[in-house]
């Protein structure tokens, strides 16, 4: 197989394996959860050198080619950089979340739900098709749902989880309506085609409207302003969750979509305006709001905002080195905020808190913990030798050299040293209040390190955020390079990644970054009293009572339209339909075309006699149950001899199988029915209906007359021509249903045997009260079972089975099938029922239909299966012709297998419905005739 459908493949079937090894210890669990995403990333790493020199890996397996429609995946320099940061940090959260979880806690399904976000992820980064960019993007949203609410007993994590999936999933439905729109613009779904198609769409009417749609996908996604409040709710997730969202998944997503697209929708007014100005705002407001928190995990929470933030200021700067600033603190970013977030969970894990107004002088009682976390925290705020005091100064040195603005470009400068001041000012929150600031205050337990390997992921991604402040050329030079390449799909400008550049103005906002942020923190008090002005308003309160008035809303809303009443429904919809009709008709010049009408004879003009009068008495007659329903099987009758005299066997055979269906399950439904209803439409709406009925009637007279009149376009032709040659049969619609649109029949099946399931679950415990007596009073007759009917229908069994056979053998040559073959069946079948009665069919004819209806579906799956291994289609069929010497020429072909399986499925879901109403009916007459 292709080592790159292997990757995500590998990774999906991990979720399976702590399902399956929860029996075995908690180490061995996560070791075996891991084995597989550790394979993964060992096949990136074979294919890292590759993609370092430039190439790209690229595989696509055909799904609808017509709509453009592929399970497409690629590897290249951006993919490799978030694959590698999904897979490393991911396995570095499964071993931290060994020692993180408690007993209580049921680690497989955790392990599940987080690989399952794992291979969401991958699946957005290495997806080559923008439909399935899509598919997974709702993947991470399902995913991280799971997750947040893992501690389902808990309220805030109910109400996280259902905030975060409702914001990002509406924001996946602007951004699936942006890619549709992009992928029409282009003419393809294909990724790398809208990559290098930049010029056409910046220059389409359509530009600004798909970039607002597929922005705001991003922003929804990545937590930018006004969207960031869900982020901090997100925060009742167990710290793993936490970690491995924050720095390398979910919230990154929208910054790789922004990275993605770059080379598509970067480049205008537009992109500047809305990015920039986005994330200078989100740069601004979640460094400010970090300030203020007291939970560690929400201070972290803001502090990831305000970084979010800061990446798409810098995406939205239109500059090829302000996207490799992006790039580069994306790294950074993942790093330090993994491990600082580890950190917390450590913390919390070992003091039975995360208020930072108890946790106090921590130092003395963790102190290898607390080294890390200052180290972690140095890096995100941009101390010199550490990774984010890199990435820091390339995004100063942008916000200088941008004049997008015009005159007022110097506020861009002035504002980035701002939100720097802010990351300097809660980094050093978190370090002081944390470690040192006195004693603790009232902890649950007294503090003391965490179990060794539980610090072995924190050491990793500290050393990490070392090693790329000392070494950043020989640590991510070669990666970074590669993943500029890819995002801006073009060569890479100039930059240094040296730790000294001389003295110069990015270094001196650095410096008054770092000296502003310890003075603010230092004057802290007065900013906490000032904030204290402003009432606090939760954000998770009020996204609940927005939530509260939407649905009370709707209900209002539901119940004016759902009242109840039948009559009402059908009012707005035929209203609706005449009046989204009535301009087209109006505009039509002549109702009738040039086709030449059809002579009119005798029998036509008495079948369409014999068709209104029947209508008409069934309208008239429709409060008594019983005179209606044979009055509309008059009707039913005369279709199928309409079909029948217009040359269309095969419909006159289904419509009267149907018929004959269709009037027993009434039959046995109304049974429970009043045998006659009151009158309850005044005169007055009786005229409404009558008018309203009228207007359609005419509606759709005229249409049906217009287009018959008119020549038509068909693709009848096609089936006809090929219906001997491609499916070997010469009955072109049973060929069509089990050949050409046999997918269509599989799904059709499928949807049946889950109705009569559907059905059968919903009577089986019915219990409904029976009416004792007919329409003029007289009681039941006491034979419930009548002898002349038990000698008869067992005289027309075998028969009636025989002409089954007959109808299924010749339905790819001749009129008939499995779905004829089937209904007739269960006619046959049923009959017996209404006879006999239950229990005497029981005793003889020993069917399981639940089993039926799964072995027709079943069957007809595995036909199509069979296909591949002679390397065809799905569903793809074959025939040949044989001889025998006393049979002759016949022919064989696998679409009689499919037939097959329509025929157990057809034959099983009517009978689970017919028999188990039919048993209900027998029940209920047996506990009256007890009662009697």
């Amino acid at each position: 197989m292709n080592t790159l459908l292997c990757i995500p493949l590998l990774v999906l079937l991990g979720t399976l394996v702590p399902l399956c090894s929860t029996r075995y210890s908690r180490t061995a669990c996560a070791f075996l959860t891991a084995a597989l995403p550790a394979i993964a990333l060992f096949l990136i790493l074979q294919m890292a050198p590759a993609i370092l020199d430039g190439q790209r890996f690229q595989t696509a397996i055909d799904w609808v080619p017509s709509l453009g429609l592929s399970l497409a995946f690629r590897l290249d320099g951006l993919t490799l950089l978030f694959s590698l940061l999904i897979l490393g940090i991911g396995l570095l959260v499964i071993l931290y979340a060994r020692y993180y979880l408690s007993s209580n806690d049921n680690m497989g399904k955790f392990y599940c739900y987080l690989i399952l976000f794992m291979f969401a992820m991958l699946g957005v980064v290495m997806s080559d098709n923008l439909i399935q960019i899509w598919v997974f993007w709702e993947l991470t949203s399902i995913s991280s749902f799971l997750l947040i609410s893992f501690w389902g007993n808990k309220s805030e994590a109910r109400k996280g989880a259902r905030m975060a999936l409702t914001i990002t999933g509406a924001g996946g439905l602007f951004l699936l309506a942006g890619l549709l729109m992009l992928g029409n613009v282009v003419g393809t779904f294909d990724l790398q085609t809208v990559l290098d198609s930049g010029d056409i769409i910046r220059a389409h009417s359509t530009y600004p409207i798909i970039t607002v749609l597929i922005l705001i996908g991003a922003f929804t996604k990545s937590a930018q302003f006004p969207f960031h409040f869900w982020l901090p709710n997100a925060m009742a997730a167990p710290t793993p969750v936490s970690s491995y969202l924050h720095s390398a998944t979910m919230v990154k997503a929208g910054i790789f979509l922004m990275a993605r697209f770059y080379p598509s929708l970067a480049g205008t007014d537009l992109w500047f305006l809305i990015v920039s100005m986005t994330g200078l705002a989100t740069f601004l407001l979640g460094g400010y709001l970090a300030l203020f928190q007291h939970d560690l995990k929400g201070l972290l929470a803001n502090s990831t905002i305000s970084h979010l933030g800061l990446i798409t200021l810098l995406l939205g700067m239109g500059s090829d080195l302000a996207l490799v600033a992006a790039i580069f603190h994306i790294i950074n970013h993942a790093t330090f905020k993994a491990s600082l977030f580890m950190a917390a969970g450590i913390i919390d894990h070992e003091s039975g808190s995360r208020d930072m107004r108890q946790l106090n002088g921590l130092w003395k009682y963790m102190p290898y913990t607390a080294t890390l976390a200052m180290v972690a925290s140095s890096a995100m705020a941009g101390v010199p030798l550490l990774n984010g005091f890199l990435s820091k100064e390339m995004f100063f040195n942008e916000a200088l050299h941008q004049d997008s603005l015009g005159s007022l470009s110097w506020m861009v400068p002035v504002l980035a040293t701002l939100g720097g001041v802010f990351s300097v000012a809660y980094s050093t929150r978190f370090v002081h209040d944390v470690f040192f600031n006195g004693e603790p205050i009232n902890l649950p337990k007294t503090p003391h390190e965490p179990p060794r390997y539980m610090r072995v992921p924190v050491e990793i991604l500290v050393a990490l955020c070392l090693l790329v402040g000392i070494f950043p050329s020989w640590i991510v030079g070669d990666l970074l390079q590669s993943a500029s390449l890819s995002a801006l799909n073009g060569p890479v400008p100039e930059y240094s990644l040296a730790i000294w550049h001389g003295f110069n103005i990015p270094l001196l906002m650095s410096v008054i970054a770092l000296l502003g942020g310890l003075l603010v923190y230092y004057n802290r008090q007065h900013l906490f009293k000032f904030q204290a002005q402003f009432p606090t308003n939760d954000p998770k309160v009020l996204f609940e009572r927005a939530i509260q008035q939407l649905v009370g809303k709707a209900t209002w809303l539901i119940n004016f339209f759902e009242n109840g009443s039948l009559q009402r429904y059908l009012y707005f919809l035929f209203m609706f339909t005449i009046v989204m009709s009535a301009y087209p008709l109006l505009d039509l010049n002549a109702t009738a075309g040039r086709r030449p009408e059809i002579p009119v004879d005798a029998l036509s003009i008495t079948g369409a006699a014999l068709l209104s009068i029947a209508s008409l008495a069934t309208v008239i007659w429709h409060r008594r149950r019983m005179v209606a329903l044979l009055t509309l099987s008059v009707v039913g009758l005369i279709v199928t001899l309409a079909f029948a005299r217009f040359s269309a066997p095969d419909l006159a055979l289904t419509q009267l199988s149907v018929e004959v269906v269709t009037i027993i399950l009434l039959m046995l439904a109304l049974f429970f029915l009043p045998q006659k209803t009151p009158k309850e439409s005044s005169p007055r709406r009786v005229v409404r209906d009558l008018g309203i009925s009228a207007m359609i009637g005419g509606i759709v007279g005229t249409v049906i007359y217009a287009l018959m009149t008119r020549p038509l376009d068909t693709i009848s032709d096609f089936f006809t021509e090929n219906s001997k040659t491609g499916g070997g049969g010469t009955n072109v619609v049973n060929v069509i249903l089990v050949d050409f649109r046999g997918f269509d029949t599989l799904g059709e099946i499928t949807v049946l045997g889950i109705a009569a399931l559907g059905i059968f679950k919903l009577i089986a415990r019915m219990r409904l009260y029976m009416p004792s007596s007919n329409e003029q009073g007289r009681p039941w007759s006491t034979d419930s079972h009548p002898l002349m009917l038990s000698v008869v229908s067992q005289s027309l069994l075998p028969l009636a089975l025989l002409v089954s056979a007959y109808i299924f053998l010749r339905g790819h040559n001749m009129p008939g099938g499995g779905f004829i073959a089937g209904l007739i069946t269960s006619v046959a079948i049923i009959q017996q029922y209404v006879a006999h009665g239950v229990d005497w069919i029981k005793e003889r004819l020993k069917l399981d239909y639940q089993i039926m209806i799964g072995s027709g579906i079943g069957i007809a799956a595995l036909t199509g299966l069979g296909s591949w291994f002679f390397d065809r289609p799905f569903l793809t069929s074959w025939f040949d012709y044989f001889y025998l010497p006393v049979i002759g020429k016949f022919e064989l072909a696998s679409a009689m297998l499919f037939d097959l399986g329509v025929y157990l499925t057809v034959v099983g879901a009517t009978m689970l419905i017919l028999a188990n109403l039919g048993q209900l009916t027998t029940s209920e007459r047996a506990i009256f005739e007890e009662e009697s």
